[in-house]
C-alpha cells in the first residue's frame, strides 16, 4: 500500500453494511465535518428534476463551461446524498471546466433496483433537455460516478444507448461497481481491505437487488453486448474488491470497439481519493478531471 494512504488506514470508519440505517447515519455525520470546498468560481443551485417520483439535484455551474456531467455518487447504493458528494462534486466542476450535476437518487435497501437507475435516468434526460438553459451543449453530456455510482453510470448508457436516449458523450467511471457475481479474484480474495472489502460489496449487492435476479441494467458486467456505447475512462484501484471486473469490463469495451482510457494506480484502496494529501490522490483526482476535460472539449 502506498504509504502516504497506509498513515490513514487505523482513522477511516467501519461502516455496517449490514445495518443501511445506521452506516446512513454515520457517513453522513462524518460528511458533514469536511471542510468546506471552495465554490467562488462556479453558481451552485438545487433544483428539483419532475420524475415519478421527483428527484433532488444539485447544480454547480463553473463560468464558460461548455459540456455537463451527470454524476452518480458513490455509497455502495445504500448511503450519500447531496450533502455528502458536495465536495468531491464541486471538485469535478472546478478541476474539468463542467457543469455537474450531483444526482440525489433512491437508496437501499427502502428502495431496491431500478429506483437509483429510474432517478438516474430521468435527470439525464432532463439535462439534455434543459442543455441550453444550463448554458451547454446537448451534445457534449457525460455520465459518471464512483462505486456503485459508476455502476449506474454505466448502466444509464446501456439504458441510452438500447432506448434511443439522449446522446451521451463519455463515461466517467471511478472504481465502478459493475458485477453482482463473486467471480474475479479481487472479489473473492479482498477480504481484509481497507474501507470496503468482499463482503461489504456483498452486502451492498443483496440491498440493491433483493430477491430479484440480476439484468445488465442492475449489473452492467452481465450484458451481453457492449458496442454503440460512450467512450469510457474507467479507474481502478490496487486493492479493491472491484478491480478485476472493472478491468475485464475495460477490455470487453475495447473489444466491442469503445474507445477506453483505463487508469489502474497501484498501492490504492477503494475510495482512497479521499485522502487528498496523499499524492497518489492528488495524481488520480488530477487525471480523472483532465479525462472528463479532453472529452468535453
Amino acid at each position: 500500500m502506498d504509504p502516504e494512504l497506509e498513515a490513514f488506514v487505523p482513522f477511516l470508519p467501519d461502516l455496517d453494511m449490514d445495518d443501511p440505517v445506521a452506516s446512513r447515519k454515520d457517513f453522513a455525520e462524518r460528511a458533514a465535518g469536511a471542510p468546506a470546498p471552495d465554490t467562488s468560481n462556479m453558481e451552485v443551485e438545487d433544483r428539483t428534476v419532475p420524475a415519478d417520483p421527483d428527484v433532488a439535484v444539485r447544480i454547480y455551474r463553473p463560468h464558460r463551461a461548455q459540456g455537463a456531467l451527470v454524476w452518480l455518487h458513490g455509497g455502495g447504493g445504500v448511503f450519500g446524498g447531496l450533502d455528502s458528494e458536495h465536495p468531491w462534486a464541486a471538485r469535478l466542476a472546478d478541476l474539468s471546466g463542467a457543469v455537474v450535476i450531483s444526482v440525489d437518487y433512491r437508496l437501499a435497501p427502502e428502495h431496491r433496483f431500478p429506483a437509483a437507475l429510474d432517478d438516474a435516468y430521468a435527470v439525464l434526460t432532463w439535462t439534455a433537455e434543459h442543455a441550453a438553459e444550463l448554458g451547454v451543449d446537448p451534445e457534449r453530456i457525460a455520465v459518471g460516478g464512483h462505486s456503485a455510482g459508476g455502476g449506474l453510470a454505466a448502466a444509464v448508457a446501456l439504458r441510452a444507448r438500447d432506448h434511443q436516449g439522449p446522446p451521451i458523450r463519455f463515461q466517467l467511471l471511478n472504481e465502478p461497481g459493475l458485477d453482482d457475481r463473486e467471480q474475479t479474484w479481487s472479489r473473492r480474495e479482498f477480504t481484509d481491505v481497507p474501507w470496503m472489502n468482499r463482503d461489504k460489496v456483498a452486502a451492498a449487492w443483496r440491498h440493491y437487488l433483493g430477491s430479484q435476479p440480476a439484468t445488465p441494467y442492475a449489473a452492467p458486467a452481465r450484458a451481453a453486448d457492449l458496442s454503440g456505447l460512450p467512450p469510457a475512462y474507467i479507474a481502478t484501484a490496487e486493492l479493491c474488491p472491484n478491480r478485476d471486473e472493472d478491468i475485464a469490463y475495460a477490455l470487453r469495451l475495447l473489444q466491442a470497439g469503445v474507445s477506453v482510457d483505463l487508469h489502474q494506480w497501484p498501492g490504492t484502496f477503494h475510495g482512497s481519493q479521499a485522502i487528498l494529501s496523499a499524492e497518489v490522490s492528488q495524481r488520480q483526482i488530477a487525471d480523472l478531471t483532465a479525462a472528463l476535460r479532453r472529452a468535453l472539449a
